[in-house]
């Protein structure tokens, strides 16, 4: 059974509103899904296992539940169906979390 995509107006967990801000933070919040994205943001166009190998011990099975879910919400494409992106609203997505990487930094510097 495919995993279910959280969809704003649904309950995800910790919330049963299905806020688009919960929903969003629901999907995000999932084991290796931040990773990924990560490993995407400097625009390369990684092969699946090339991706797998930069994000370290991930299984196969979980880098490929996490694509699919990032990539039916919008924010991961297939540019050239042999390999991932960041597609405009996932790099859209990491601009707008630039601000709280800075904030983690300052923090953490404390």
């Amino acid at each position: 059974m495919a995993p279910k995509i959280p969809v704003a107006g649904q309950p995800v967990r910790g919330s049963h509103t299905g806020r688009p801000v919960m929903v969003l933070l629901d999907l995000l919040g999932k084991r290796w899904a931040l990773r990924v994205l990560w490993e995407l943001r400097e625009g390369s166009v990684p092969t699946f296992r090339e991706l797998q190998a930069r994000c370290g011990q991930i299984s196969s099975s979980v880098l490929g539940e996490r694509l699919r879910e990032l990539r039916d919400a919008g924010i991961v494409a297939e540019p050239a169906g042999d390999g991932y992106a960041l597609s405009e609203e996932g790099g859209e997505l990491l601009q707008a979390l630039a601000p709280i990487d800075a904030w983690a930094k300052r923090w953490a510097a404390r």
